[in-house]
């Protein structure tokens, strides 16, 4: 019994510490722990920020439409990663439609922009005439150029394919020969706009020319994303545009904390109430069970959603679920007059074939809507996921164990304690 209370008060003492950090966080000897809230990823319900919803103008279909879908996609998503967004979320809707989710950027609107810029992009000579498109690009990025007065700057550094290299020397040579500066200029046009007018210097014959301006590295970042990733091979129209503030986002996740704590407290109410010992051991359990799904999604880089926060309360449900019928099952056994650890081993192994059926059942649902759904349905369904496996494995393993250890501390005795008003002699 000794043994058993000892045991008791460690992992009351162990789910206790975890729930205060996970709350509260910790900083002990230079060694800092932020509370969950800080560590989540939340999503762009929570957090703010923009979607976008993009519609193909074509009259492709089938084959030809899912070839043009799939990479417009992979283009807009490295524009959007050339934004620095934490996992952008870019998904293809329907046959010929873009959603794209953005959580947490700071400047919405040059997101919009530069999602919505659809045309081909074009390189121009001074008389306007098109001499290269975006085709011919392999590559943009920023590198560092020394300079004399500011020390390394950022430029743009510009990789073209074979074709595009030729064409663009015979370009280079012939307009560096110039004696008016005017006449030097190249323009990089999207959208029917220009986005850069470099001067040429010198013929350009490994195919790799650099853009030098007074740029900021964030500047320098935009105009290589645009380059690298401007040439569509459709054009798409901006269906509708959201842009989500973050203290919308924040008031939400509050209120939703606040609501999962009274669902929390008035189920361990009904849990001890109806229970008395096994309901406290499920307390415990589902306290456990809570932590092990909020820092596993931080394992994961998951994102926290609003629906995602349904899914955790409902899993929570599922949980409490599996406990009423182990319980149930238990005081069968109390009542027909076995003793209470007997009945604790029997009850467990007569509920769990239910307990397994209905989650499993539960469980596809989960993956399925994380695998195939988008924005809000994915985080629904990954929350739902997590939280039935954690679940199960609270209710089979963590909540078997500790009421064996009450089992112990009772003396095995007092059916009552059990939900049991009175057993068989």
């Amino acid at each position: 019994m000794k043994k058993s209370l000892i045991f008791l008060i460690l992992i009351i003492f162990i789910i206790s510490t975890l729930s205060y950090i996970a709350i509260f966080g910790m900083n002990i000897g230079g060694i800092s722990v932020p509370n969950v809230k800080e560590s989540l990823d939340l999503g762009l319900d929570l957090n703010g920020g923009i979607y976008v919803i993009l519609e193909a103008q074509t009259d492709k279909t089938g084959d030809e439409l899912d070839r043009i879908m799939q990479q417009t996609k992979s283009i807009i998503l490295q524009r959007v990663d050339g934004l620095g967004v934490s996992e952008p979320n870019v998904v293809i809707e329907g046959n010929n439609r873009i959603r794209v989710e953005l959580a947490g950027i700071s400047d919405p609107q040059q997101a919009i922009e530069l999602i919505g810029k659809t045309a081909q992009l074009e390189f121009l000579d001074p008389n306007g005439n098109v001499v290269l498109t975006g085709q011919n690009i392999i590559d943009a990025k920023v590198v560092y150029k020394e300079d004399v007065l500011t020390g390394n700057k950022p430029v743009v550094s510009i990789e073209m394919d074979k074709e595009g290299s030729a064409i663009f020397y015979e370009l280079t040579n012939e307009l560096s020969a110039l004696p008016s500066q005017s006449d030097k200029t190249v323009y990089i046009v999207l959208d029917d706009k220009i986005i850069s007018a470099p001067t040429v210097i010198e013929p350009i014959q490994d195919g790799r020319p650099i853009i030098d301006g007074d740029f900021s590295f964030e500047e320098a970042n935009n105009l290589a994303t645009l380059i690298r990733a401007g040439a569509l091979p459709v054009s798409m129209e901006e269906l509708q545009t959201s842009i989500i503030g973050p203290s919308l986002g924040l008031e939400a996740l509050d209120k939703s904390i606040i609501a999962a704590g009274f669902a929390m407290f008035f189920i361990f109410l009904f849990m001890i109430i109806i229970y008395r010992v096994p309901g406290f051991v499920s307390s415990l359990g589902l306290i456990l069970y809570t932590l092990i799904v909020l820092y596993f999604m931080i394992f994961i880089n998951a994102k926290l959603t609003l629906p995602g926060i349904a899914g955790l309360v409902l899993s929570i449900g599922m949980a409490v679920d599996a406990n009423v019928v182990i319980f149930e099952r238990i005081k069968e056994e109390i009542i027909s007059g076995k003793s209470i650890r007997v009945s604790i081993k029997t009850g467990f192994d007569r509920a769990l074939r239910s307990i397994l059926d209905s989650n499993v059942t539960t469980l596809i649902a989960g993956i399925i809507l994380y695998v195939f759904g988008i924005g809000p349905i994915k985080g629904f369904g990954i929350t739902l996921t997590i939280g039935i496996i954690a679940s199960m494995l609270t209710a089979v393993f963590f909540t078997k164990f500790v009421l064996r250890i009450m089992a112990d501390i009772t003396g095995n005795k007092n059916p009552w304690l059990y939900g049991v008003k009175e057993a068989k002699r």
